[in-house]
């Protein structure tokens, strides 16, 4: 591959920051490359429609915006890799950027709907294929790390129901997209993996086989506790299924890990955070929280929103009360939603460190 002319952008904000709102102001999303940022015209962008369909489209952003329904889909994205800080201190060592808990964002996308955009490109798969077949988006103004374009892809029968609400977004909270999250147009796929909400999107194929993208292939994918190296891990890149769907999860923003806290009068603290539900299970129906290392159990408040729906997260506050007398502790806190997942105590270890969702913890709080 050649040199890339500057380092991939990867930044999170503060945990703090993160969950001081509902909606994720765009300049505090967080930002996850592989490669350099593309710097597109609007007006001179197309995104090519291909493969299994019986038209080939060559749509430009004003046709994305004005021929067809337009929706508004409030969700998270969130990198697969996020809390892999935590795998990586709380269980054994892990490839990848030191994500802490930040790596995540709830914001407002608008744009067609990826099903409006295959409709009229008229799919030409049988019911049988169709079931089996994939869509790929491709990026390839934005040369990577590993590879000289981006892809990746989601299961076409995905794509295709009325309720996933996968878009091709042209706004992120109600103005165009910023350069760092895609201008002028990406995929956002609600509950599945950020590493499939493709940016700066130049290509959409109906086909009947995964994207054959490096970061399709060979990452982002739970390989099993025995791969511990990378040569061990060329045995089972091409039998270990790309992540897509992530986990029920949840995180503790305030306190800090390591912080310092003072009871109220009433003898409680306050315990805040964030969750989110498994896939397309939600909403979260749940959180409970834990001053004593998990061995009693508190449900927390969920902050309700008018915008807060399937795909979002869920912002929750806890007043809970400490004993006298202890005067350090871990906070966890564990996440249900819809569907009944629940966070297990620790999630399992894998080579790339993804999809980690074990309880939400903030260890060594001192109390006073």
């Amino acid at each position: 591959m050649p040199e890339l002319p500057e380092a991939p952008l990867n930044r999170e904000p503060s945990l703090q920051e993160l969950t001081s709102t509902f909606l994720t102001p765009t300049d505090s999303a967080y930002d996850r490359n592989h490669g350099v940022l593309a710097h597109l015209n609007a007006d001179t962008h197309h995104v090519r429609v291909d493969g299994a369909v019986a038209n080939i489209l060559e749509l430009s952003i004003p046709d994305l915006q004005n021929d067809f329904p337009q929706h508004d889909v409030v969700c998270t994205l969130q990198c697969a890799g996020n809390r892999r800080h935590t795998m990586r201190t709380k269980i054994q060592e892990v490839q990848g950027v030191d994500w802490l808990d930040a790596a995540i964002m709830n914001c407002r996308w608008r744009g067609p709907r990826l099903k409006d955009v295959l409709s009229r490109a008229g799919i030409t798969l049988n019911e049988h294929d169709q079931a089996n077949a994939h869509v790929a988006f491709a990026c390839y103004t934005a040369p990577c790390e590993d590879e000289a374009w981006y892809g990746a892809s989601i299961p076409l029968a995905r794509a295709l129901r009325d309720d996933a609400d996968v878009l091709l977004a042209t706004e992120m909270n109600g103005s165009p997209l910023t350069p760092k999250h895609g201008y002028p147009v990406r995929v956002v796929t609600p509950g599945i993996a950020g590493a499939r909400a493709v940016k700066w999107l130049d290509k959409i194929t109906v086909q009947m086989r995964e994207s054959g993208n490096f970061y399709m292939q060979h990452d982002y994918k739970v390989l099993p506790p025995n791969v511990t190296d990378s040569q061990k891990a060329e045995g089972y890149w091409g039998v270990t299924p790309p992540v897509q769907e992530m986990p029920v999860n949840s995180s503790i923003a305030i306190p800090a890990e390591g912080s310092t806290v003072q009871r109220g009068e009433d003898g409680c603290i306050t315990v805040a955070g964030y969750a989110v539900p498994s896939g397309d299970d939600g909403p979260i129906t749940r959180v409970e929280v834990s001053v004593d290392g998990g061995q009693s159990w508190t449900a927390a408040e969920l902050i309700r929103h008018p915008e807060a729906g399937k795909w979002s997260w869920q912002l929750w506050e806890a007043r809970l009360p400490v004993p006298q007398g202890r005067e350090k502790t871990t906070l966890y806190s564990r996440a249900t939603d819809k569907a009944g997942n629940t966070q297990p105590k620790v999630s399992q270890w894998n080579l790339r460190g993804v999809c980690y969702h074990g309880y939400g913890e903030a260890a060594d709080v001192i109390i006073n």
